[in-house]
């Protein structure tokens, strides 16, 4: 660690080990289990289901991304399959006061390697359904395709509001694809990865599954390649997740990432 990374563990509860920060600057990614409470977890699902069978917009539906496999239409079988519930920080207070929590900003800015973190409105700021019967898989991609920021260093948070597995389509990741340099005919047009280019089969031989229980989180960069299954058992798969920047970091004027304005859910102490 730097002096940096130092004081900032030492300041911020829980401190990452050193072990942990190396696996993250490896991989992309770390699991951190049991982050949220029972509790907390029962209440925000309980909300969260709530929101879905009233159908409280905004949603962004299966029909809506046309992934393989997807409905054709919101008016066809299964067309009103929610994919996200959108604008989690405003939806609810329990959305906000999660993506505010102090054991989660202060992990996000030992990876950051920043006293001040902010979370960005525009980008993920919502809560992933899987629904049965109608989800999608999600192919190989980094978030970082569509965003615009003056660097890349941003963190996303993802929390399991219940078990994640293979089944119910839980995340992959390819570790260490954030350093990947990639060729641009390795990529198809929406920037997701070619499973059968030659340069990416030792990436995606290389998948790993993120299994979650209820309350733990998966922290991993926005440029690590990522994937999820479609959801293939009886009950939904739900999942929150933020992302967030530091203070060498910001979305760039004009674009679709400084549309809403980042919220400062952690300050250096000297600005408490």
């Amino acid at each position: 660690m730097n002096r940096l990374e130092d004081a900032i563990g030492a300041t911020l509860q829980p401190g990452l080990t050193p072990a942990q920060l190396a696996v993250f600057a490896e991989d992309g990614f770390l699991i951190m289990r049991q982050l949220a409470s029972v509790e907390r977890i029962a209440a925000m699902r309980s909300m969260v289901l709530d929101h879905i069978e009233k159908r409280l917009e905004p949603i962004e539906y299966e029909a809506d991304v046309a992934y393989p496999g997807a409905p054709a239409s919101r008016q066809a079988e299964g067309g009103d399959t929610a994919r996200r519930l959108l604008q989690a920080y405003d939806r609810d207070p329990l959305l906000a006061e999660w993506a505010a929590d102090k054991r989660l900003t202060a992990i996000a800015a030992q990876l950051l390697d920043s006293f001040d973190v902010w979370l960005t409105l525009n980008h993920h700021n919502c809560v992933m359904t899987k629904q049965p019967y109608f989800s999608t898989a999600t192919a190989w991609h980094r978030d970082l395709r569509y965003w615009s920021f003056q660097t890349p260093r941003l963190v996303n948070a993802w929390l399991a509001l219940g078990d994640e597995n293979t089944a119910n389509g839980c995340m992959h990741l390819l570790p260490g694809s954030q350093h990947a340099m990639l060729s641009e005919d390795a990529l198809d047009d929406a920037q997701f990865l070619l499973p059968n280019h030659p340069d990416n089969k030792p990436l995606i031989d290389s998948a790993v599954d993120a299994k979650l229980a209820p309350g733990d989180v998966l922290f991993f960069d926005a440029g690590t390649f990522h994937a999820a299954g479609a959801n293939t058992t009886d009950e939904r798969k739900l999942s929150v997740v933020t992302s967030y920047f530091g203070a060498d970091n910001a979305p760039i004027a004009g674009t679709r990432s400084a549309r809403r304005p980042a919220v400062h859910v952690r300050k250096a102490p000297s600005d408490a």
